[in-house]
């Protein structure tokens, strides 16, 4: 039986759009959903980093570009992917007190919640306290998750490989070919997961 639900597919291919389009259907349905996700940030047409945005409308920056006039933080270590330098401390600021909320919730509400990770990626993944906060909500009945992560490429993220290979998650695919007819299969099962905590 499965506890949770998770995306994966390729960057750019839909699984946050999928995973708000998930949302709206659910809220509609009188499901409580709460989390977050990540967007993209563009100047200009160009992308210069991602912010995450709670599903209450709170947003903080993930990651930027590193300015090639900024020199290296003295004294505090720098966290990169590529091109970009992750913000660490608002990204804990943000996601962290969500993980928090969610384990308070009063038992009987909180069975119909769902609650949404997007994603967990490489830059979420240097923050020691969002992995324990991860694997503890994975493992609680407090609620489903429906969350993302990133196909594999090159070296295999510990969490994200643990993720993918427990046996109460459903992992769904996303692609361009599926992704308008997928929605209506991530619906069905977060309903069944719901009804197995009801």
């Amino acid at each position: 039986m499965f506890k949770h639900v998770f995306l994966t597919g390729p960057p750019g291919v839909g699984k946050t759009t999928l995973v708000q389009k998930a949302c709206e259907a659910l809220v509609s349905s009188g499901v409580g959903v709460e989390g977050f996700y990540t967007e993209e940030v563009r100047e200009g047409g160009r992308r210069v980093g991602f912010d995450v945005v709670t599903l209450t409308g709170a947003r903080g920056h993930l990651s930027r570009i590193r300015d090639s006039r900024d020199s290296q933080p003295h004294g505090r270590r720098e966290y990169t992917v590529g091109q970009y330098v992750v913000d660490l401390p608002s990204f804990e600021n943000l996601s962290l007190p969500l993980f928090r909320n969610i384990g308070s919730a009063d038992g009987s509400s909180s069975s119909r919640k769902v609650f949404v990770i997007d994603e967990i990626g490489k830059m979420e993944l240097f923050s020691q306290s969002f992995i324990r906060a991860v694997r503890q909500t994975l493992d609680s009945s407090s609620c489903t998750i429906l969350g993302t992560i990133p196909i594999p490429k090159g070296k295999p993220l510990g969490l994200v490989e643990e993720v993918r290979n427990r046996r109460d998650v459903k992992v769904f695919t996303v692609s361009k070919e599926n992704r308008n007819a997928i929605l209506q299969d991530i619906l069905e099962t977060l309903q069944e997961c719901l009804k197995s905590k009801a």
